[in-house]
């Protein structure tokens, strides 16, 4: 049994939706960012940087991971699936991974911070993180114009991705403008593993944030404080 920690967040359901699709058993610890949860001294005990998510892998001596690409690579390692087995093909894989991890997780992030959160808006800061987000999609974008997912098979690199493309509302970027993103979007959503995920902690509403939850986004946006 694997006991998930986590938030209704991109982070999160990059966690969640691993799960789902390798079938492992798994509890969900719901950690309210709103509450500043992640902060508690029994959650830093799991992760010290005091973000979610976080697994403790009880079927192997109560193991810690922490950080959601790790958390990806050792899913996928522990089960032999959604990543190659192949140097090239694990080091295509890793380098898309990355690619989310150090772009375009932390610049659409910024993004909703400045666009949805931030207690004043910051004209500079929101068109700074849209555009750069923007450049991403672009990226992603020309590689699924002649890729069915971005590297070989349906991938560890494609549910961090998705986690993050498919609210492309949030950020403010219209998806008509990268279709081959958009395909690639649609495709990933009808899988029942997919859908199961993103309702991990609960259901959300991202995708339309014009009637977004606002108990929600006030209380997500007392995260930018913490």
């Amino acid at each position: 049994m694997i006991d998930l920690y986590t938030w209704a967040t991109p982070n999160g359901w990059k966690a969640s939706i691993a799960l789902e699709e390798l079938g492992l058993p798994y509890k969900v610890v719901p950690i309210d960012l709103s509450t500043g949860a992640q902060k508690a001294p029994e959650f830093t005990a799991l992760n010290p940087n005091g973000r979610i998510p976080a697994i403790v892998d009880h079927d192997n001596e109560d193991f810690v991971v922490f950080e959601s690409g790790a958390i990806l690579v050792y899913l996928a390692e522990k089960t032999g699936r959604l990543m190659p087995t192949s140097a090239k093909g694990r080091s295509e894989v890793l380098q898309w991974l990355m690619f989310q991890m150090g772009g375009l997780g932390p610049m659409q992030g910024q993004a909703h911070v400045f666009i949805r959160y931030f207690p004043e808006k910051i004209p500079a800061a929101i068109e700074r993180y849209k555009n750069e987000t923007r450049r991403l999609y672009g990226v992603l974008d020309k590689r699924l114009a002649d890729h069915e997912f971005l590297s070989g098979d349906y991938s560890i690199a494609d549910i961090a991705h998705w986690s993050w493309a498919r609210i492309h509302n949030w950020a403010d970027i219209d998806g008509s403008e990268f279709p081959n993103m958009m395909r690639w979007i649609d495709q990933i959503a009808k899988r029942p593993a997919a859908q199961r995920g993103v309702d991990v902690p609960m259901p959300t509403n991202y995708n339309q944030p014009d009637a977004a939850d606002q108990d929600f986004v006030a209380g997500t946006s007392s995260m930018v404080t913490r």
